[in-house]
């Protein structure tokens, strides 16, 4: 039996996706391969493998440490993907940036979510070698289509008329996220009802914070912000919404795309590099906001093209199954073991 160590503090802080793909893993190896994986989490015992999630200072001191096995750095952002995200003084940036590739420079084995972030460690000095792609998934029971009973229920308890044309967004309220552009299609489109479930999950520092908050505190009529909610609640503002749109400028593998799949809701994406290579198929995209507009009117009156899409995202999250996933890790693994 593998004795595997985790390092995390992704929980800490709600609302945001690293906590919700390190949930899940959690999860999974404990269900799926709890017979050939034992898993503590923040101790320092003697281990065959230690997968650090987070990049915590103590963490990275724990790297020096004997019995730690096979390093594996669990890559959730870069440095270019913080840009939007938080806003921090120049001199802190930097530092923040430098120590963030030292973390990934002290690991022995490096994990990426989206193969196109290959090459932009490669540029900070990483070998090729040194970096594995395996991509997050969601659980079917967390993540699933509800009966349409339960989804009417829960529009009537929200004051959504059933057949209001429903948006939902989620992630953190900032710029990165494409927030600015959900708010201004939810004026553009009064006639649709828009919700962005998310917050500020790092408070004043996040990108875009003071114009974002007078939003946040005062919405357009057709948009409401329930604000960060325990993940549990998430299933049902899935399959309220119907269709997801994440208009977000950079990301890796947001988790709330497979959370969308997962309860087959139709998903609208912006028009970057990073989806054609994991997604291509699966979604619709647009570049701005009157490509956002059109993709949203043309779904709308059309109830072809969301069977169509519906059936899409469902097909997507077989790909990112939890057994297909299982497999994968427990490869890599001990792929690692054997290594040292």
């Amino acid at each position: 039996m593998l004795k595997i160590q985790m390092f995390s503090s992704a929980t800490k802080v709600k609302g945001q996706g690293v906590g919700s793909a390190y949930t899940e893993l959690i999860e999974l190896l404990r269900k799926k391969l709890s017979g050939k994986l034992e898993i503590s989490i923040n101790k320092l015992g003697k281990s065959d493998i230690s997968h650090y999630h987070t990049i915590d200072p103590l963490f990275f001191l724990t790297t020096f440490l004997p019995g730690r096995g096979r390093k594996i750095g669990y890559v959730h952002f870069l440095p270019e993907t913080l840009e939007g995200s938080l806003k921090l003084p120049f001199l802190i940036k930097k530092i923040v940036y430098r120590y963030v590739i030292a973390f990934y420079r002290r690991m022995d084995q490096l994990v990426v979510v989206n193969p196109i972030f290959i090459k932009d460690l490669e540029k900070y000095g990483i070998p090729k070698e040194k970096i594995t792609y395996i991509p997050n998934f969601v659980s079917k029971d967390v993540f699933f289509q509800q009966s349409q009973d339960v989804t009417e229920n829960f529009r009537k308890k929200l004051g959504i008329a059933r057949d209001r044309f429903v948006v939902l967004g989620v992630g953190q309220v900032q710029e990165r996220k494409g927030v600015p552009d959900f708010i201004e299609l939810a004026k553009k489109l009064p006639e649709y009802q828009f919700v962005w479930v998310g917050g500020f999950s790092f408070g004043k520092i996040t990108d875009g914070y003071d114009e974002l908050k007078k939003v946040v505190d005062n919405p357009p009529k057709n948009l409401v912000f329930p604000g960060i909610l325990d993940r549990s609640s998430m299933n049902d503002y899935y399959n309220l919404a119907n269709v997801f749109l994440l208009p977000s400028y950079n990301e890796l593998f947001p988790m709330s795309i497979l959370e969308a799949f997962s309860t087959g809701t139709p998903v609208v994406l912006r028009s970057l590099e990073l989806y054609e290579v994991i997604l291509k198929g699966y979604y619709l995209d647009a570049e701005n906001i009157d490509g956002f507009k059109q993709i949203l009117q043309k779904i709308a009156e059309n109830k072809d093209l969301i069977n169509e899409m519906n059936e899409k995202s469902l097909r997507a999250s077989e790909y990112y199954s939890e057994d297909n996933l299982a497999k994968i890790w427990y490869s890599f693994y001990c792929e690692q073991t054997a290594m040292v």
